[in-house]
């Protein structure tokens, strides 16, 4: 490694991408630390290192003019040979894609503190014709103190040239899965595209999944055209209401009906902060992970998937006598007693009681039409339930679905047997048989 890239000391290496290689330098002029992210121009290529000196010059030239606290700044630019480098702020903190695993995500008011900035700096970007084509996890970098920074505007469309001239407007850039339906059909680009993206990004960083998943590209592609997302609520039912529609707008289709600036983006999500408790969410999340961790439902799970039904069911505390499930109802509730017991019965006679670790509700769950509700449910005893919603868990990864499946199923299977010893004990005497059996075999032809 060169110890200087131009007149700057390199430190160390931050990162290495499939065009280019980012390190931590020092500026001999003012002293401070900068990035520098190095472009080598391979010879062996002429078509490929055209391409990425146009991106270099775009990310130069769209970065000099926009001066804003959430987008990364550009402090020189120098093309050689067979090599180029940006020198941008240094940012000490890490990407967004260290937030998106459903085990790893933030407290949703720090989400939306975070996606509130992006959008009044896209709202900047927008207001000098920039338009970054390419807003994902990867290109949002946050400090510790929840700043946002976006980077990478190598594939941004400067919307104050022509963009049937301009060389560095090229149809179908960015990351599929963040893409807009209208970048997916290569239809001219405004800045709604990158509101449509940073939605998906927020919808994400919500739930732990993306709006669209699917086994390949054109599947995906299909959906994202064609197909409405889930409802964020539905995936996380502990985010308030109000997230509902303005996720809705902002992955609107329609452009007409998708939000038409960053800053209307950023009002809505404004309203919606009143709804959010500031307590330390993350340390609760992690004290409710290693409760169900003890149990026994829960101890063939994998942490992820732990996690994952973390944020697709709500915590509920409950008074002696309270009913949780009543015959003759029609819905789909079910869940795991955490703390406490809880009595079941049938048209006013009791069936069984169960404690801590044990699934109630979920042979209507199970049961693919059939609804009505054929056993009632009340508490003994002050009660912590872990209430799963239905919805959520039919949209969420076919690892979690497959877990509970299999789950419940053996928990009705030992509960079947028990019923069946309890039964035995009250039925007449058995017939019984004489050896094993006679065993015939045909005779050869």
């Amino acid at each position: 490694m060169a110890e200087r890239i131009g007149k700057y000391k390199i430190i160390r290496p931050l990162g290495k991408g499939a065009t280019a290689t980012v390190y931590l330098a020092q500026d001999p002029d003012s002293q401070r630390e900068v990035a520098v992210k190095l472009i080598r121009f391979g010879g062996e290529n002429a078509a490929v290192s055209r391409r990425l000196r146009k991106l270099f010059q775009t990310e130069s030239s769209v970065g000099r003019r926009l001066d804003h606290p959430n987008i990364v700044k550009i402090y020189d630019a120098a093309v050689e040979d067979d090599q180029a480098y940006i020198v941008m702020e240094y940012v000490d903190g890490t990407s967004l894609e260290q937030f998106c695993a459903i085990n790893k995500l933030l407290p949703m008011h720090r989400v939306i503190g975070i996606i509130f900035k992006c959008c009044l700096a896209l709202d900047h970007a927008f207001r000098q014709g920039v338009v970054h084509r390419d807003i994902k996890p990867a290109n949002i970098l946050i400090d510790a103190d929840d700043n946002p920074k976006i980077t990478d505007f190598g594939l941004a469309l400067n919307l104050h040239k022509n963009a049937h001239v301009d060389s560095t407007f090229v149809m179908g850039v960015g990351s599929p899965a963040y893409m807009s339906p209208e970048q997916i059909k290569d239809y001219p680009l405004n800045q709604k595209t990158d509101l449509y993206s940073l939605g998906v990004l927020l919808f994400q960083l919500l739930t732990g999944r993306l709006p669209f998943r699917a086994q390949n590209q054109g599947a995906l592609v299909y959906k994202i055209v064609n197909m409405d997302a889930p409802s964020v609520c539905a995936l996380n039912p502990n985010l308030p209401a109000g997230l509902e529609p303005i996720l809705k707008k902002a992955l609107e289709k329609d452009l007409y009906n998708r939000y038409r600036n960053g800053a209307a983006f950023a009002k809505d999500l404004s309203t919606v902060r009143y709804q959010m408790y500031d307590e330390n969410a993350a340390a609760q999340d992690t004290s409710h992970f290693e409760i169900l961790r003890q149990l026994p439902f829960f101890r063939d799970f994998e942490d992820i998937e732990l996690w994952e039904v973390l944020r697709i069911s709500v915590w509920r505390e409950f008074s002696e006598k309270v009913a949780l499930i009543r015959e003759g109802d029609k819905n789909r509730i079910f869940g795991v007693i955490v703390k406490g017991f809880v009595e079941v019965s049938i048209d006013g006679r009791s069936l069984c009681r169960l404690g801590s670790g044990e699934v109630v509700g979920e042979m209507t769950f199970l049961h693919p039409t059939e609804t009505t509700r054929m056993a009632t449910v009340v508490t003994l005893e002050p009660t912590r339930f872990l209430e799963i919603n239905s919805a959520a868990l039919e949209l969420s990864s076919d690892e979690v679905q497959e877990r509970f499946r299999k789950t419940l199923m053996i928990r009705m299977l030992e509960r079947l047997r028990g019923a069946n010893q309890a039964l035995a004990k009250l039925g007449p005497p058995a017939v019984q048989g004489r050896g094993t059996g006679t065993v015939l075999e045909l005779a050869p032809p």
